[in-house]
This record gives structure tokens, C-alpha cells and sequence, in this order.
């Protein structure tokens, strides 16, 4: 009887408990990433909602909705972030560039050397600049918030052989996404561009269709490329994996100026946890990569060096070819030059 009586108190706690939280929040946000579990955005989107939902005492609900249930690409939920029907959605520069061509600006190769370098650039008024670009070319529907990490630092990986110096990957077939940036890239280092479909990149480095890719470490080894026989890759680190969160500048702007500081601190944090997790991913990644056979290599500082003066064409071609790709071009590399200035005085003083 007592067991029952405290069962059913529980019970009705909890369902008193949910529609009293259910009450309190004045503001839900629909959140979106057409990832998994496994990612980064998603550790992000989950670190984004505990933050607000707590630190807005429930005013304030965030509805995680993980894949392809309200959008399956870029275009298609950037449309829904302007018209409402999505809050919160995360892009690659790829899956924005179809709208804000000059964000694939993330893409260039070799313009941030390091971790600390790109963490720096990206927590300053270089994301802010991107912002009121964004807001400018959106009619001011699509506000960008945050620009995190999704997968480290993107390398050059192949089938073939060990790439050490440019000239070693002449001739390869290098699969990319159906963009210019990366493609002109491939052609800079001398290799073939070939456009293929993420889902079926697997069975294209079985068949020979490619022989390599620019991709981090945590996806190559979560789609298993290795057993299609992918087995050496480069850590040339020549693009940042950035990834931009996106909002609906309307569903920010309604909320009182309390409830929208609540979210700008949620997006720090979320973009502070995907700083983190690509990091620790990744070390297991590399295990299980040379575990298997992997070759993995570091370029030499002058072998890096050779990469980017190899690759330096497209920066020219992005800047005459990309919708003001001048002026975001510039923007990143004042903020890169503050950055290096900054990191390395304080790697200096640390020294001693």
C-alpha cells in the first residue's frame, strides 16, 4: 500500500513537475543539426541547451532535433532559419556558401596555422564581421552567432602513397564537395578534383572512382575508410573545420535583452565545447589509424611552407572570383595578424 501510495505521488510530481516546466518557458527554441550523436555539433547543441534552459531559470526550452527531421541540407535550412520555421541551425562553409558564398573564406588553405591561432580569430570581431555580412545579404533574417569547430583540422588522405611534398600529389583524384573553392585547391597542388556524395565515398575508394580526400581524422575513421582502402594521410592542417550556428535573427531580436544574453553566453559555451571534443576525439582516431596499418606523416615546416606557396593561386582566385571575397578576405587576415601577435606574445611569456 505504501509502495503504491509513494509510486503514485512520484508519478504525479513528476507529471506536475513537467507541466510546471512546461508552463515556465516563454520561449522555445527548435534547434537543428543534420549530424548524429556521435559529432561535435551535437556535444555543442547539447552543452547550448543546458546552459540557456538553466541559466534562464526555464524560461527558456531548446528542442534538439538531430538529422534530417526538419531539413536534409544547407539551403533547405538556412531557408527554414529565415522564414521561422527553424531557430537554430549548424552549417559547414559548404553547406552555407549557396547563400554566403564569401563565408567558404574558412576554406582557404594554410591561413591559420594552429588550434590556438583559430580559436583566437574565431571568438573576435572576424565572426562579427561575417555576422553583419550575413544579416546584410538575409534582409536581416539569418544571424550568424557562433563559429565552432566540427571534426579538427581538415588533412589530405589518400590511397596511393605518402604525400610529403606537393609535387607528391600530382595526378591523384582527390574527392570534394561541389564547390569551386576546394576544387581550384586540388588544382593548385596538382591533382584532379572529382565531386562525389559524401554517402558514397566509401565504395569510390574501394572502385578507384577517387584516390583521396580532405577530410579530419574523427571522419575518416567513423566512416571506416580505411577498409575501402584508404591508408595514408598528410597532417598539413590546411583548412579549419569551422562551423557556423546560425539563427533567426527575428526569434533573437523578440526576446527581452535579459533572455538574449542568456543565449549569446549559451552559444560561448557551446562554441567552447566544440573547441574541445574534436581534440579528445581525435586522439583515438589516430590510435585506431595506425593501429590498422595508417601511415600517418607530419610535414616539416618547409614542406608546409611548399604547401602554401603551392596552394597561394587560390587566394587570388578567391578574392576576384567570390562575392566579396575581398573584403572577407582581408577581414580574416587582420584578424589572423592580431591572433599570431597575441597567441605568440603570450607563448613567450609563458616560456620564462
Amino acid at each position: 500500500m505504501l509502495k503504491s501510495a509513494l509510486k503514485t505521488l512520484t508519478v504525479a510530481a513528476m507529471l506536475a513537475g513537467s507541466s510546471l516546466s512546461a508552463v515556465a518557458a516563454d520561449y522555445t527554441l527548435r534547434a537543428t543539426a543534420n549530424s548524429n550523436e556521435n559529432d561535435e555539433d551535437y556535444d555543442g547543441l547539447v552543452v547550448f541547451k543546458n546552459f540557456v534552459e538553466a541559466a534562464s531559470n526555464g524560461a527558456i526550452e531548446v528542442e534538439l532535433f538531430i538529422g534530417t527531421q526538419l531539413c536534409s541540407n544547407g539551403a533547405e535550412c538556412l531557408q527554414g532559419v529565415a522564414g521561422g520555421a527553424i531557430d537554430i541551425y549548424i552549417s559547414t562553409s559548404g553547406g552555407a556558401s549557396g547563400i554566403f558564398p564569401y563565408v567558404q573564406v574558412l576554406d582557404l588553405p594554410y591561413m591559420m596555422s594552429d588550434d590556438r591561432i583559430a580559436e583566437h580569430v574565431l571568438s573576435g570581431n572576424f565572426t562579427r564581421t561575417l555576422r553583419n555580412m550575413a544579416l546584410e545579404d538575409s534582409d536581416n533574417t539569418i544571424r550568424l552567432m557562433t563559429v565552432g569547430n566540427t571534426g579538427g583540422w581538415r588533412n589530405f588522405a589518400n590511397t596511393k602513397r605518402r604525400v610529403a611534398n606537393p609535387a607528391d600529389m600530382e595526378g591523384l583524384k582527390i574527392r570534394t564537395v561541389v564547390a569551386d573553392l576546394p576544387q581550384e585547391l586540388v588544382k593548385s597542388l596538382g591533382a584532379s578534383p572529382t565531386p562525389i556524395p559524401w554517402p558514397e565515398l566509401f565504395t569510390s575508394f574501394q572502385t578507384g572512382v577517387v584516390e583521396g580526400s580532405k577530410n579530419g581524422i574523427t571522419d575518416i575513421m567513423g566512416m571506416k575508410f580505411p577498409d575501402a582502402g584508404l591508408q595514408y594521410v598528410t597532417l598539413d592542417g590546411h583548412a579549419y573545420m569551422g562551423a557556423l550556428w546560425w539563427m533567426s535573427n527575428e526569434r533573437f531580436l523578440a526576446m527581452p535583452e535579459d533572455m538574449r544574453r542568456v543565449v549569446v553566453d549559451g552559444f560561448y559555451a557551446l562554441q567552447q565545447a566544440t573547441f574541445a571534443s574534436p581534440k579528445r576525439k581525435s586522439i583515438q582516431a589516430y590510435e585506431d589509424f595506425v593501429a590498422g596499418g595508417g601511415d600517418l606523416y607530419v610535414p616539416t615546416p618547409e614542406q608546409k611552407a611548399a604547401f602554401k606557396e603551392a596552394a597561394a593561386p587560390v587566394y587570388d582566385w578567391f578574392k576576384d572570383n567570390v562575392a566579396r571575397g575581398g573584403e572577407i578576405f582581408g577581414a580574416l587576415e587582420e584578424a589572423v595578424q592580431e591572433a599570431e601577435t597575441s597567441v605568440n606574445g603570450a607563448r613567450d611569456a609563458d616560456l620564462n
